[in-house]
């Protein structure tokens, strides 16, 4: 089972795995300002699937942000259970290297426009 700590910790000696933070965007319905920023994607389920199949997951913080200790290998990470066809929620995908943090910042479409 994954646990979600703050990116801001630093990893252990030979720890490996992925941190970051999911945003989504547009935030509101209607036409894309420049400038908007997106929004965190707070307490949100995602499913990690190695190549060879195996699975796990992590849920995101208030402020969309993640860590997960992971082997290292070749990920693809979208969002667990979804049950509609708008927008785009991953698959992300991602590399984790022997020993070291693989840092990430994804964008989730949320499809309103």
């Amino acid at each position: 089972m994954a646990v979600c700590v703050s990116s801001g910790q630093t990893p252990a000696a030979g720890e490996s795995g992925i941190e970051g933070i999911i945003t989504i965007g547009p935030a509101n319905p209607g036409p894309t300002r420049v400038g908007a920023a997106a929004m965190p994607l707070a307490n949100a389920t995602f499913a990690v699937e190695k190549n060879n199949g195996e699975g796990s997951s992590f849920i995101t913080d208030e402020q969309g942000r993640f860590r997960i200790s992971l082997p290292p290998g070749h990920y693809k990470i979208s969002l667990k259970g979804r049950k509609s066809s708008i927008g785009r929620f991953g698959p992300f995908e991602a590399d984790v290297a022997p020993g070291k943090m693989t840092k990430v910042q994804w964008e989730c479409d949320s499809g309103i426009r």
